[in-house]
């Protein structure tokens, strides 16, 4: 098994060309927008190395208990780094989703119609809510899935949709777990 850390690149093999992921994307099958459930869960370690628990705490004070990010000078409006699983497996095209270095991979739409900023959703036993942090591509996520996926999730015409992710912080602690229910308490402007 190879040990992915912050530091891995991805393999040019599997990139896809933006128009291989823009004609995908639209045969997505249609995802949840109001009750979905958490498909991987992602905690970055000392030198980037990623775990994948089957469930852990999420903290108010830590985020994902034990990830780096509560190591740096953490900003609360980056504490959770989201994204939705089948557009993270769409732009992996079989490369390990732990590339992305999200904490959580969610079967829920998180589109800014679905879930506008102020939103809130209950994950497991934890209570998060949608931050305004813009969650978007670098130089590593080019490296990870290629220049292409790189344009697609930043496409202006894309960019509502969050298909990089979003950020989320922790409201109310509790214990997280692969397979758990996520619901959409409340949103936060118009709903879809």
């Amino acid at each position: 098994m190879v040990t992915i850390t912050s530091k891995s690149i991805g393999d040019p093999d599997r990139f896809l060309t933006f128009a291989d992921l823009s004609s995908r994307f639209d045969t997505l099958p249609g995802t949840p927008q109001s009750e979905g459930c958490v498909v991987l869960i992602v905690r970055r370690r000392e030198g980037g190395r990623r775990e994948t628990p089957e469930r852990l705490r999420l903290t108010a004070e830590g985020g994902v208990a034990g990830d780096a990010w509560s190591e740096r000078q953490p900003d609360p409006a980056g504490q959770i780094a989201v994204m939705q699983a089948n557009v993270a497996m769409l732009i992996a095209n079989g490369q390990p989703l732990t590339l992305f270095g999200d904490n959580l991979f969610l079967d829920l739409g998180l589109s800014v119609e679905n879930l506008p900023h102020g939103s809130r959703v209950r994950v497991g036993a934890a209570m998060l809510e949608i931050t305004p942090k813009a969650h978007n591509g670098c130089h590593k996520f080019q490296a990870r899935f290629g220049s292409d996926a790189l344009r697609f999730v930043s496409h202006k015409e894309l960019r509502h949709l969050n298909l990089r992710g979003i950020y989320m912080r922790v409201l109310e602690p509790g214990d997280v777990g692969v397979g758990d229910w996520v619901h959409v308490i409340s949103r936060a402007g118009p709903h879809p």
